[in-house]
């Protein structure tokens, strides 16, 4: 009768080498743990600073200036022709690093794309800094028609990165839309500049050249394609923060030949009253037509 002959003592196989093999792998482990350099702490810096809250600036005359920090707001508006899944609400441009690449690394890779977010809040992801295009005109007012770009970082101290865009082609476009690309990158060049027109298109040629007033709806395009900056609140992307909406250029008109409220923008500026709030945080007037009583509870006609 066979008996087994081995006991819970006895080593078999190459378990030498396994051993040896155990501890090179946990000595690894402690030596990119020292540095930083495991995947969960490239992760968790790469969201600390796109979380990383930041302070608009403020607007003392009411204008936007080069070298404001401001958020790019695409107003709340219905939907209409859109079917399905719509996001509803105040949607800011974000910076959004791929997601697969957002794991694998502490820093963002460009071209970096974009997204519009439910988000009111100023993070170093919806964080822009109006620019000039060429000279220094840091402090200046910006007005309607003149040339300026959008520069972001993220949160961090050393990289700026430029929104910019350029013409489609076939294996250059939206993900959704099939559209004019928005991407962000840190190459200067004729590609970044954008301009600002007056919301309305009859009046739009009597105030070029007049400042650009804070927290009112605009209309951006962009400078070298002629494109209106646009969010496609139908079209949801899946980022590493999860569902967003699609950003693209494109000028979208309606039967008259005027913009839709999907190319509105408003340059958002900080509140004066809270540091880390926004102008949008403000209650809202109320109506003129409203009686004393209703306004002192805070009831508005429409």
């Amino acid at each position: 009768m066979a008996q087994n002959l081995y006991g819970p003592g006895v080593r078999m196989g190459n378990w030498n080498e396994d051993v040896y093999l155990e501890e090179e792998r946990v000595k690894d482990f402690l030596e990119k743990r020292d540095k930083g350099k495991l995947l969960i702490q490239r992760n968790r810096r790469m969201k600390k600073n796109l979380l990383r809250q930041m302070q608009l600036s403020i607007s003392e005359d009411g204008y936007i200036h080069y070298g404001d920090k401001v958020m790019l707001v695409n107003p709340d508006y219905p939907a209409r022709e859109e079917v399905g899944l719509f996001l509803r609400g105040d949607l800011s441009l974000c910076m959004t690093p791929d997601e697969m690449k957002a794991y694998l690394s502490d820093e963002f890779e460009v071209p970096c794309g974009l997204s519009a977010v439910q988000t009111k809040i100023p993070v170093g992801r919806n964080t822009f800094v109006i620019m000039s295009a060429g000279r220094d005109t840091t402090g200046q007012v910006l007005r309607y028609g003149q040339d300026f770009c959008l520069g972001i970082v993220g949160g961090f101290e050393n990289k700026m990165l430029y929104l910019s865009s350029d013409h489609k082609t076939l294996l250059k476009s939206s993900k959704k839309s099939w559209l004019q690309e928005v991407y962000l990158t840190d190459k200067e060049s004729h590609l970044n500049y954008w301009q600002a027109a007056f919301l309305d298109h009859q009046l739009r040629l009597e105030f070029e050249g007049f400042p650009i007033p804070a927290n009112e709806k605009i209309i951006i395009y962009h400078r070298y394609t002629n494109r209106g900056l646009a969010a496609h609140r139908h079209l949801l992307l899946r980022t590493y923060f999860g569902k967003e909406a699609e950003v693209a250029a494109h000028t979208h008109l309606d039967p008259r030949r005027v913009e839709k409220p999907k190319n509105y923008w408003m340059l958002v500026t900080g509140n004066p009253r809270n540091q880390l709030s926004t102008m949008l945080d403000l209650p809202t007037a109320p109506a003129e037509d409203t009686p004393p009583a209703e306004q002192a509870v805070g009831l508005t006609t429409q």
